[in-house]
């Protein structure tokens, strides 16, 4: 097996496949290719009955005290990192354990979170039923599945990663860090954070891909005018976080690493994980009180997951309420060209954690590609891996011309400019709805605001429609 050339000790190495491994046999690794074939026992159970409740009882055991120990799903997660770092990453588990708990930062109206959720984020966003769009998938007698936007895109900032980068700035401040370093690569995570970081009087360090500097220039305006410094990295996302982990190695005790993703070492993925859940726990309670019952079926992008596992974790147990995952074909799967690492990746190690990776048979890294630039990531969630491998979610791709087509059909039906990562989503409405009863109630979470993006779907339209 061959492995990549060196970036830093920290995160990029080989392991053993145990949670923890020592410093001294760290090698510079960015992925392991790992294909053991059955690892759910529960998939070889032949009665139906029997394989939901051993579902339902493995999706128990990822909320038990254990997962925010260990931070496993299953096989996948775990904290794959030097002994250097173990302690830093410990510390911050403990704290945020902590605060699950702790009455004064928590999401209730009157405590310091819910008080910025409310009234600084803008929390609760509306389920908007998208009437004309609903209508547009409507068949010839009239009849389709009713259509709700989960609008997290009128949130402070425009998207939903503020959720998690406010709270994530008060952890940092609780445990008196000065600087937050975070990665970006659509931007928006980076104007949340340094939104955040204003708010809450913390340095702000921002790292983004030279590439991606140049197709969200607007993005990186914002970032500086909030009073952030954002340093261009050669290359993309993927290297704009290597980057910041090597920016928050080199002073952790005063720095914060702000992730943005579910993605890297335990405690991140159910850091922001747990950050996000507001949106499906909102999904649930407007659900009731509009029609009185649940959706029939959710819709999300998934690039990282942190959207998608916000508005499904709500619902994992709810097995009469299907989970959609939506991923990015860019050019096509047989082109090479994407960024679908659930539909053609491989289990390995990358950036501190096991998940599906993008990556070729010597296990290095693949380059991403879609039009959604947030949804370019090598990598995926370990827990939307763990759903994957269980069957509690599906994922299905669509391609970038699909994307680009489901943002212009949502401006011109409902005046609601999606950012092409959530267009994504939106997109596979087209195949969805006509395999769906009349009168199903599909909500789509809408993660992000597309202004960002209006000057390449302009561009495509002019070359689509010349005329």
């Amino acid at each position: 097996m061959a492995y990549t050339k060196s970036l830093h000790a920290a995160f990029f190495y080989k392991p053993k496949f145990s949670s923890r491994q020592n410093s001294d046999q760290a090698s510079t690794v960015c992925s392991i290719n790992v294909n053991h074939k059955n690892w759910s026992s529960w998939t070889t159970l032949d009665h139906p009955t029997s394989r939901r409740s051993d579902m339902l009882r493995a999706i128990e055991q990822t909320d038990h005290e254990t997962v925010f120990r260990t931070g496993k799903f299953g096989r996948f997660g775990g904290m794959f990192v030097p002994e250097t770092l173990v302690l830093s990453l410990n510390k911050l588990a403990a704290e945020f354990r902590f605060i699950l708990h702790d009455p004064d930062l928590s999401a209730s109206n009157d405590a310091e979170l819910g008080v910025a959720m409310r009234d600084y984020v803008g929390r609760e966003t509306p389920l908007y039923l998208a009437t004309r769009l609903t209508d547009h998938y409507k068949n010839s007698k009239g009849e389709g599945p009713l259509i709700y936007l989960k609008r997290e895109d009128l949130n402070h900032c425009g998207s939903h990663n503020i959720n998690n980068a406010i709270a994530q700035a008060m952890l940092a401040k609780r445990m008196r860090r000065k600087t937050v370093v975070a990665a970006t690569g659509a931007g928006q995570h980076g104007v949340a954070t340094a939104a955040a970081c204003a708010k809450l009087c913390l340095d702000c360090k921002i790292l983004m891909g030279n590439v991606d500097m140049e197709r969200q220039s607007s993005n990186v305006l914002l970032m500086k005018q909030l009073g952030a410094q954002v340093k261009s990295v050669e290359g993309t996302f993927k290297d704009a976080t290597s980057e910041a982990i090597r920016t928050w190695v080199g002073d952790l005790d005063n720095s914060y690493y702000l992730a943005g993703t579910s993605v890297g070492p335990h405690p991140y993925p159910n850091m922001v994980r747990e950050f996000q859940s507001v949106i499906g726990k909102e999904t649930r309670k407007q659900a009731l009180e509009k029609w009185g019952g649940k959706p029939d079926v959710i819709v999300a992008c998934v690039g990282s997951g942190s959207n998608a596992l916000g508005i499904f974790h709500e619902f994992l147990r709810d097995e009469d309420v299907r989970l959609i995952g939506v991923e990015a074909a860019g050019n096509g799967l047989e082109s090479g060209n994407h960024s679908a690492t659930l539909a053609k990746g491989e289990v390995g190690v990358y950036h501190g954690a096991m998940t599906y990776l993008l990556q070729d048979d010597e296990g290095q890294i693949i380059v991403p590609h879609s039009i959604g630039i947030g949804l370019e990531y090598p990598g995926v969630s370990p827990e939307l891996s763990f759903l994957k491998d269980m069957g509690r979610a599906e994922f299905y791709t669509v391609t970038d011309e699909e994307a680009l087509d489901a943002y212009t059909l949502l401006c011109r039906l409902e005046g609601i400019i999606p950012a092409l990562e959530a267009a994504h989503a939106l997109a596979y409405l087209e195949k969805l709805c006509p395999t769906l009863p009349s009168g199903s109630k599909v909500v789509v979470n809408c993660s992000g605001r597309g202004e960002k993006d209006v000057a390449t779907v302009l561009q495509y339209n002019k070359n689509k429609f010349p005329n």
